[in-house]
């Protein structure tokens, strides 16, 4: 059985993490659905504000460190694998400002009272940014757990990364 470890183990020395990459570009695909979904919606001038410009910003600044993450997660980095986790969590802080916010939001356009976003958007969007901040979170810990037993492989067989 210690064959097999070592054998698994020394396997990873010459190739990718693909897993974790994999989950990173999920995480981006599906963090695109959502802003797709945000940015079609045009009720009233709800989304014509500050907020969705600060959101169109983080959206190509989440977008570029994911992938970045990728790249770093695939050659086992740990920064990158702790990045990934601490993107993952903002994902889930991102469901208090948008969604949330349109969510409970009620404005009053040509005459009538419209909610911003339907109960349906709602759930469609956090649950695209949960699956993305899970996405995100289990391709650093799987980058981690990785990059920790890679290392101790090479320090135990005497070679430098």
């Amino acid at each position: 059985m210690r064959e097999i470890k070592d054998l698994r183990l020394d396997r990873m020395r010459y190739t990718n993490n693909a897993i974790s990459a994999t989950l990173c570009y999920l995480a981006i695909l599906l963090d695109a659905l959502y802003f797709v979904s945000i940015y079609s919606s045009d009720v009233g001038n709800y989304y014509y504000s500050m907020t969705i410009g600060v959101s169109v910003v983080y959206n190509l600044v989440f977008l570029l460190v994911a992938f970045l993450c990728s790249e770093g997660v695939k050659n086992y980095a740990k920064l990158y694998g702790y990045v990934s986790i601490a993107i993952g969590v903002l994902q889930l802080v991102r469901i208090l400002g948008i969604p949330l916010n349109a969510f409970t939001s009620v404005i009053s356009y040509a005459g009538e009272e419209l909610k911003v976003m339907e109960l349906s958007q709602f759930i469609y969007v956090t649950v695209l940014l949960v699956l993305s901040a899970m996405a995100c979170c289990a391709a650093g810990a799987i980058c981690l757990t990785k990059s920790y037993e890679l290392d101790a492989y090479r320090r135990e067989i005497g070679v430098e990364k």
